[in-house]
């Protein structure tokens, strides 16, 4: 059983890493996202909610534990409330986000008049202890100033103490109160006022982050508006069935996907695919929910409900991305287990050996609470998840859904890619070149049986045979019991009888059976994507080894398609477990192999390939086989999927190294009794707000 739930008011990564560390424990299988708050728990439990509130209670207090459809449910109402009338474009989560970010607004703004004003204290105590003079009046100001900066820190300190925990709150309590009574009051007060204003700014930047994170996700409209009797009413879009005819205004995206039934316009479909460029739809033409509509007001019947919509899948993909954590973040909550009572040991032996050696207990206390603050592993905790889940994000905007850290790992280090020839190197404008009836069956009657069978299905081949009875006049008939068979076709019930559309065993073209017995041959004639060529190319650029094309049909038409194409290998006439072993044995070879298709058949080499990569949305079984979706349907967004991936990894090596190279220097100058304490508040605070803006600056910038 799936569990969702939403942790509101959850601020600090350090608290959210032990949160998911005892909630494994409790539960096992557990996932959580720091990026977005979303938390999974599978469980054979019914009713667990009250016991994650007191887990979570346990290690942070203020962060309530929301089920996500509960959550959800609120945003609809007050969406509902407050913006009936004004708003037809949005999602749900958004909304909800923006009434917390409109209350954190008001808290932030207390807390900044509380910083001014402590500040404006601090620098008063800090002239007066320059020159020298009113001591007890400096005193008086520094406590007055560390109060007012940092109360709520010292409440939240000595929580944590009760809790047996150690975190940063903590340490910064130890370090203030043990500052002023060594008599270092103005220094003390500094640290209060540093670490309150590089804690605001933290905070802003996670809050932006996840605002730019959101962002992805913020493409599925709430409403719709149906038409019923000439007119349009508002509804929910999760309450729309298919076949319904929705009213599409200009400047609104598109709810629901469907068929154009009345008019015409240009639409933006950046959002789904990373193509800026807009493109022209009338009657006729699919449009996926997400899509924006730019000109003019469009009517189209529903194909799919509003769970199956393309904008939907999308927005499932993202949130789940999160989830998966690469191996480096895995790594870094095991790192920051260990490695934060390894540095409260540290700090107890600089303060107490030195000391039974020399006397001066003071100095030494001094040296260990500069230690203490500096070693705070909130820069790294914070900083890695946040890497991750913005390279996710830049590469959703070039039409690239990765579903998770650990496959942004894969893509980066990935030596051979693999590619499915129909429908990934050819394009979905495939074409039926002959048709070969058997007596007494004619060509139409095997095109219209072979496009019923087809109906329901988003391979290539059946967009061919919907086109060619559309293009002859063919009428199609309705069939029942649809379904897709791994590895050998489709099929479907006319009356008694089934109908399958299926590959021939080593023989060219396309099988049409009635019940078992061939009726008829259709023989189809493929293109290249036009952007094939240019997109294997940049892949070798990249230093790839080797780039492989897979395909079941024969080694003639795998061969003509292959020329000019910068392929190192073609292997053809494969069953769906010949291409798994090729793929295994490229990554014998190579040492990993992504795969890229399209089709229901692909789903076992897409499980087994190091990354997984689905063609556009069509296929369900790819989609759920495959670890990276490329909605943009275009094969230029890979290259640039790994170039994101691997600027993604270099990002998180980068503010690995520099948090740790920084608090190594001030830990060292701590010891040689250089480092004051503030520039230790730095080490925390200011590293961690340098290492979120190298994060978020993933999704912000172009990367190259």
């Amino acid at each position: 059983m799936k569990h969702e739930f939403i942790l509101e008011g959850l601020h600090c990564a350090n608290c959210a890493a032990k949160i998911e560390a005892k909630l494994e424990k409790r539960y096992g299988d557990v996932r959580f996202s720091f990026a977005t708050l979303d938390l999974e728990i599978h469980t054979d439990e019914a009713d667990i909610r009250d016991e994650v509130q007191q887990i979570v209670d346990s290690v942070e207090d203020g962060v309530t534990v929301v089920p996500k459809e509960e959550y959800i449910h609120q945003a609809h109402d007050e969406h509902d409330h407050h913006h009936a009338h004004e708003c037809h474009d949005g999602c749900c989560d958004h909304e909800h986000h923006e009434h917390d970010h409109e209350h954190g607004q008001e808290g932030g703004k207390v807390k900044l008049i509380q910083l001014c004003i402590a500040a404006v204290l601090f620098i008063a105590a800090f002239i007066l202890h320059m020159i020298g003079k009113h001591e007890l009046i400096c005193n008086i100001l520094s406590i007055l100033s560390a109060v007012l900066a940092g109360y709520d820190v010292v409440i939240e300190g000595v929580k944590s103490v009760f809790k047996r925990r150690i975190d940063e709150t903590t340490l910064m309590t130890v370090a203030v109160i043990a500052a002023m009574v060594l008599g270092e009051f103005v220094e003390g007060a500094a640290v209060m006022v540093l670490f309150g204003i590089g804690e605001l700014l933290e905070d802003k930047a996670v809050e932006k982050s996840r605002r730019d994170i959101r962002k992805l996700a913020d493409i599925r409209p709430d409403v719709a508006y149906i038409v019923e009797n000439g007119k349009s009413r508002e509804t929910r879009a999760e309450d729309v069935t298919i076949g319904t005819i929705l009213k599409i205004p200009p400047h609104t995206r598109v709810p629901l996907d469907g068929i154009i039934t009345e008019g015409s316009t240009t639409i933006d479909a950046s959002s789904l695919t990373g193509e800026s460029e807009p493109v022209d739809a009338t009657v006729g033409t699919e449009l996926l929910s997400g899509m924006m509509n730019n000109d003019n007001t469009v009517y189209l019947r529903t194909t799919k409900a509003y769970a199956d919509s393309a904008a939907t899948r999308i927005v499932k993909l993202v949130e789940e991305s999160s989830k998966n954590k690469g191996n480096r973040e895995k790594l870094i909550s095991r790192f920051a287990a260990v490695y934060t009572p390894v540095m409260i040991g540290l700090a107890l032996v600089i303060a107490i050996i030195p000391s039974l050696i020399t006397g001066n207990w003071a100095e030494w206390i001094h040296k260990a609470l500069v230690c203490l603050v500096a070693s705070c592993p909130c820069s790294i905790v914070i900083s890695v998840p946040l890497s991750y889940y913005a390279g996710i994000g830049a590469a959703s905007k070039e039409g690239v859904l990765i579903k998770g850290g650990k496959y942004v790992e894969a893509i980066a280090n990935a030596k051979a890619f693999a590619f499915d020839k129909t429908g990934t190197i050819t394009d979905n404008q495939i074409s039926v070149k002959e048709i070969y009836p058997t007596e007494p069956y004619t060509a139409t009657e095997i095109a219209a049986l072979a496009a019923a069978a087809e109906a329901h299905s988003a391979h290539p081949v059946a967009h061919a045979l919907r086109t060619y009875c559309e293009a002859h006049n063919i009428s199609v008939e309705e069939l029942n019991g649809h379904r897709e068979i791994s590895a050998h076709g489709v099929s479907a019930l006319r009356g008694e009888d089934t109908i399958t559309v299926c590959k021939r065993d080593a023989k060219p073209g396309i099988a049409v059976q009635l019940n078992d017995k061939e009726i008829g041959v259709i023989t189809i004639s493929e293109h290249i994507r036009s952007e094939a060529p240019d997109a294997l190319k940049e892949l070798k650029a990249l230093g790839i080894q080797k780039t492989v094309m897979l395909s079941g049909d024969k080694e003639e038409a795998c061969q003509n398609i292959a020329q000019g194409l910068a392929l190192d290998e073609v292997h053809s006439a494969l069953l769906p477990e010949d291409k798994v072993k090729t793929v295994e044995k490229l990554i014998d070879e190579c040492g990993s192999c992504a795969f890229v298709g399209d089709g229901i058949n692909d789903a076992p080499v897409l499980s087994r390939a190091t990354c997984g990569i689905a063609m556009g949305l069509g296929s369900d079984a790819a989609i759920e086989s495959a670890d990276m979706v490329l909605s943009s349907e275009n094969l230029r967004s890979l290259p640039r999927a790994v170039q994101i991936a691997r600027k993604t990894l270099s990002t998180v090596k980068a503010n690995i190294t520099f948090s740790l190279i920084v608090k190594a220097v001030i830990i060292i100058l701590a010891i040689m009794n250089i480092a004051p304490l503030w520039l230790a508040v730095f080490s925390d605070t200011g590293v961690c707000l340098i290492c979120i803006l190298n994060a978020v600056r993933l999704i912000r910038r172009k990367i190259k």
